[in-house]
């Protein structure tokens, strides 16, 4: 009853309704050899056919039989040289799953009353505490995991999870998101600066120009208008370039990680798998762009504030 509560899934049949039912991993019929074969060539090759790109087996062949149609008997061997039999009624077939265990892939899920039925035939008489190795912890919101394993620690317990392996990612990533935003602060200051000073000089050689529009009547606010386009134009242009650099290095990247060849070429670009290492999404290239308009348009309030402040007349008599 807990398989469904704990995300384990079945590729066919259903999952255990009665007593001396289980459900097999998805690959254990795959586990079984045939005595009649040699050594060596008595069992199927599920590896064979490789893996696609997203890391699935492709081109599996099939096992000697269906484990849903075949009566399955398990062996107990005991301490004392003994062994008795359990018979297996196979309902379902578990989709592999190695976070939830080994088990899903080539093993048997049975209930917990039938093993503890087994245990119990298999060491008679001694009564005692049952041992685990393991327990699976499930909480319902991957936020409550951290909660979930202080108070496990809290107990004496150890625990893994991906949160221990996350959250030093997230550390790492904040670090270098850190840095690189540094570096990228510093060469945009250095930018503004530049386009800043590019409209200083600008308008310094202009002034004549500046005067005579002023003396034909051009509104103010036209002047200022004229002069935020082109400090907007430098940015666009500089975004624009800005990403066609980026495009090129991270096909670059993507190229010296997967090989020359037509088929690399076109993952790189277009991807179909986890197989680039760098993809820059279409909505970044957008913001990039725009932002750079913005920083343009920023930098150049100030030139442009100066050139509608010279007087008509200073600005024709100017050289």
């Amino acid at each position: 009853s807990a398989m469904e509560t704990m995300g384990l899934r079945l590729t066919e049949g259903e999952r255990m309704a009665k007593s001396g039912d289980v459900v097999v991993g998805e690959f254990t019929a795959y586990s079984f050899r045939d005595t009649l074969r040699p050594e060596g060539s008595d069992t199927v090759d599920r590896w064979g056919g490789g893996w696609d790109e997203n890391g699935n087996l492709i081109n599996v062949p099939d096992p000697y039989f269906n484990i849903m149609r075949e009566p399955l008997t398990m062996e107990i061997a005991l301490e004392n040289g003994r062994t008795f039999t359990v018979p297996l009624h196979v309902t379902g077939v578990a989709k592999e799953d190695y976070s939830k265990g080994t088990e899903t892939s080539e093993g048997i899920l049975m209930s917990l009353s039938d093993l503890e039925k087994i245990a119990e035939k298999a060491r008679p008489g001694k009564k005692k505490a049952q041992n685990y190795t393991s327990v699976l912890v499930k909480v319902t919101d991957i936020s409550r995991v951290a909660d979930a394993e202080k108070k496990i620690k809290a107990m004496g317990f150890g625990t893994e999870s991906m949160e221990s392996i996350r959250k030093p990612m997230e550390e790492q990533a904040r670090q270098k998101q850190m840095m690189l935003g540094g570096l990228g602060a510093i060469s945009l200051i250095v930018a503004a600066i530049g386009i800043t000073n590019t409209m200083i000089m600008s308008i310094s050689e202009r002034t004549k120009e500046i005067g005579i529009m002023k003396a034909l009547g051009c509104y103010v606010r036209d002047i200022r208008l004229l002069f935020l386009a082109e400090a907007a134009a430098i940015g666009l242009a500089g975004g624009v370039v800005s990403c066609v650099i980026s495009l090129i290095a991270s096909l670059a990247v993507n190229l010296a990680s997967l090989g020359l060849s037509a088929e690399s070429l076109h993952t790189a670009v277009f991807g179909g798998g986890a197989a680039r290492i760098s993809v820059i999404p279409p909505w970044l290239l957008v913001f990039a762009v725009v932002f750079s308009v913005f920083i343009g348009l920023g930098s150049g309030y100030y030139p442009a504030n100066k050139a509608v402040q010279i007087p008509a007349l200073e600005a024709i008599k100017s050289d």
